[in-house]
């Protein structure tokens, strides 16, 4: 008895450690998941002369560590001109690459 009762002392100490750890990540240790898809809302604002949705705005400033790589990719280079008046719209810096 006293075996087990060792053994959920242990794994309670333990369990409690873990969580402990992770609130101690700093914010710039922070990884963003790249989700282009993420960034479909953008598209009528790109391609119309509309304003970006809020949730199109928000959604960029989650990826904002991403977007160099999504600038990078050659299909998407006749968005990057439009793109200036979105991010403007946004609130937030061309990104510089």
């Amino acid at each position: 008895m006293k075996f087990i009762t060792t053994l959920v002392v242990i794994a309670f100490v333990m369990s409690s450690l873990a969580p402990t750890k992770a609130i101690r990540v700093s914010k710039e240790e922070e990884k963003v998941a790249c989700i282009e898809t993420d960034l479909q809302v953008c598209q009528p604002a790109l391609e119309t002369p509309s304003p970006p949705s809020a949730e199109c705005c928000k959604n960029l400033k989650i990826q904002e560590s991403c977007l160099c790589d999504y600038m990078a990719n050659p299909s998407i280079e006749k968005y990057l001109e439009p793109a200036r008046r979105v991010f403007a719209a946004c609130g937030m810096p061309y990104p510089r690459c």
